[in-house]
Order: structure tokens, then sequence, then C-alpha cells
């Protein structure tokens, strides 16, 4: 480095809401789903206090539970079984929820918004709203509303981010 060259930091790193969406995303790819990969990210003061993705309950084998989105008997689909990405980050959570925010790709579903609800989650930070004309999705904002959570979609600065492992240069 020259001598009396000011060291000034770098301009080009992750504001905080693509990072938690990142997490978010990043966990979604431990869903072993076939068609949705959904994964969550709940923020507490800028700190990460739970994370999830969706996925059967513990113990009931991915192996023997049917991953299908459509069958003559409601059973031989995933929807009963399935355990939302936002419930598994509630509850993995590691703090009290209350004033926390999630970062999720999709709107979350009515089941979901009491569930974010009673925790105490107050914002709702979203990539994708593609099932809004859905009556789960209607409800679930509406619900949310009511309590007062906040719901906003994210426009990310960075439009795609590159995970390698490797060693870090520098």
């Amino acid at each position: 480095m020259e001598e009396g060259k000011k060291v000034t930091k770098r301009t080009d790193y992750l504001a905080w809401a693509d990072y938690f969406m990142g997490i978010s995303i990043l966990s979604a790819q431990r869903s072993k789903d076939p068609n949705t990969q959904v994964g969550a990210c709940i923020v507490k003061n800028n700190k990460i206090v739970g994370i999830g993705y969706n996925g059967f309950p513990i113990g009931c084998s991915d192996d023997e539970l049917p991953w299908a989105r459509e069958a003559a008997n409601a059973n031989d689909t995933k929807y009963p079984y399935v355990v939302h990405a936002e419930v598994n980050a509630v509850l993995n959570s590691t703090v009290d929820l209350h004033g926390a925010s999630i970062y999720i790709a999709l709107f979350p579903c009515n089941e979901c918004a009491k569930i974010l609800i009673q925790a105490g989650v107050k914002e709702v930070v979203y990539l994708s709203d593609k099932y809004a004309a859905t009556d789960s999705v209607k409800a679930s904002k509406r619900m949310l509303g009511m309590a007062g959570v906040k719901h906003s979609q994210l426009s990310p600065k960075n439009k795609q981010l590159l995970i390698e492992f490797t060693t870090p240069q520098g």
C-alpha cells in the first residue's frame, strides 16, 4: 500500500434485508420437496434467531410419505404432512419472537400467519406473492393487517448471490 493512502471499507457488501433473504433461500435448499422449496429466516435486532424450511415432521419418513401435489385422496398428497418453513423457523427459534421479522420467499398462508401472529412476529418480508388470489393468502393478509403485522415485498439490491465453497481470498 502506498504510504499515506487511506484504506476505506467495501461498498459492495450485502444489505441486511438481502442477507437475511439469502439465508432464507439457502435454507430452502434443505427441503426435499420436489416442487416447492421454501426457507424462512427469523431476525430480531439484526440477529438470526430462527431458521426453517418446508419438510415432514421429525421422525416421519420422507421416503414413505407422499410428495404429490394432487391425488384422488387428499391423504395421498403432501399437504396434510408438510410442516411449512415459517412454522419450522418459529419452532427452531432461540429467543422470544415478539417484535421479530421473518424473511421468506413466498407470502405466508393463513395457517402460518396465525402462528406468526401468536409468536409475536411484527414484520413479514417476502419475495413472491404468487398465490395472492387464493383464499388462504387473502385470509392471511386480513389477519396480519388486523394484528398490526407489517408485510412488504423485498426488491433485492442483488438479483443473484453466488456461494463458492473455496478458500476466501485476501
